[in-house]
């Protein structure tokens, strides 16, 4: 799969903006400030139907301007697939593959297999569980439909729980037939979900340390531990037995919207014991992982997005990634970088054909 062109509207920082794409390595270089990274934005809001790095839609809307539309033009199986993603201020986002606009967001989530690694991704390893459980739903969501609908179904169905929690508490009522019918709902669609993490970290855990060994020469011992309240018994049982938090607190208190990724180096956690250099290779580990994962689901290459790659990184290390993916295993390439001629060095390295942006 292969990203031949991108064109861009009143995106971020850009008016007017094309690209016509290298096959194999694609370098966006230039000062801080100048949009590289919005570059690499706009390609992941072409997979996902959304910003990487900032949710709120109309945020990625040029100041001044009314609107943004991002184009991109694709080759997939030998296919022509045309993608346009455009938000007006005030309406609802539109996404279309040629010309046919869907119904769904979700119906597009892993038609672009797409993975990014960025300084952002820092934020798994210092903010809360929410993050890592985002992570885990990304990489399995790509591949398997199912778990997306499920997903959906599940945080649907938590929301009015925790609504009728809600009411309970402000009309001072309480209606044990109404909450049991969402306790079974939340029970059926949270534990598939629970036997489908679980499933998954099982084949994932294994690429990962495989990925960071190759990074660190194996320098250190790292692991992924799964947390979840459901190792201890059936959710049903779970939510019955923390009734009356859930009724003293107003929301759900047990479930998988609970659940949590350990990040571990040397049996301790690397946020605490990890240094930056570490803790980057991990991060970067991770995400090759989760493209190993998706292409062996998918039997598609991703496209790969690198950040500000050599950010916290030696050029050394920055040479051993880019050289992982010197084989045929991987597809296309995007790097974002401040000095033009510190990542041509680095790719000059690697038997590809590449092309400089400079913007």
């Amino acid at each position: 799969m292969i990203l031949k062109s991108l064109s861009l509207l009143n995106y971020k920082n850009f008016d007017s903006k094309s690209f016509v794409f290298n096959d194999k390595i694609n370098c966006i270089v230039g000062n801080n400030g100048i949009g590289k990274t919005n570059v690499l934005d706009a390609i992941y809001h072409l997979s996902f139907g959304k910003s990487y790095f900032n949710p709120i839609a109309s945020q990625n809307i040029k100041h001044d301007e009314d609107f943004f539309v991002i184009n991109g033009d694709y080759n997939k199986e030998d296919k022509t697939e045309k993608i346009v993603i455009s938000l007006k201020r005030g309406q609802k986002k539109v996404i279309k593959r040629n010309g046919k606009v869907y119904d769904k967001f979700s119906e597009h989530i892993g038609f672009l297999p797409l993975v990014i690694i960025s300084p952002a991704d820092r934020d798994l390893i210092i903010e809360g569980s929410d993050t890592r459980r985002k992570f885990i739903d990304s990489v399995i969501s790509q591949s398997d439909k199912t778990y997306l609908n499920l997903l959906i179904s599940y945080n649907k169905t938590l929301a009015q729980r925790n609504a009728l929690l809600k009411y309970f508490a402000l009309n001072h009522t309480f209606n044990k037939d109404t909450l049991e019918v969402y306790n079974e709902q939340l029970t059926e669609f949270g534990t598939q979900i629970f036997e489908k993490r679980d499933a998954f970290l099982n084949t994932f855990i294994p690429i990962f340390k495989s990925r960071y060994e190759a990074i660190s020469n194996g320098n250190e011992l790292v692991d992924l531990v799964y947390s979840s309240q459901l190792f201890e018994g059936n959710l049903n049982t779970l939510l019955k037995t923390a009734i009356n938090k859930d009724k003293a607190l107003h929301y759900t208190t047990v479930g998988i919207h609970k659940d949590d990724l350990n990040f571990n180096i040397d049996a301790h956690p690397i946020k605490k014991f990890g240094s930056q250099g570490q803790q980057k290779s991990f991060l970067i580990a991770l995400k090759l992982a989760q493209f190993d994962f998706i292409k062996a689901q998918s039997g598609v290459n991703p496209i790969l997005l690198l950040d500000d790659i050599f950010d916290k990184l030696d050029e050394q290390r920055v040479s051993q990634i880019i050289k992982l993916v010197d084989d045929e295993n991987f597809g296309q390439l995007f790097i974002s970088d401040t000095h033009a001629e510190r990542t041509e060095n680095a790719v000059k390295q690697v038997h590809q054909s590449y092309e400089i942006f400079k913007l």
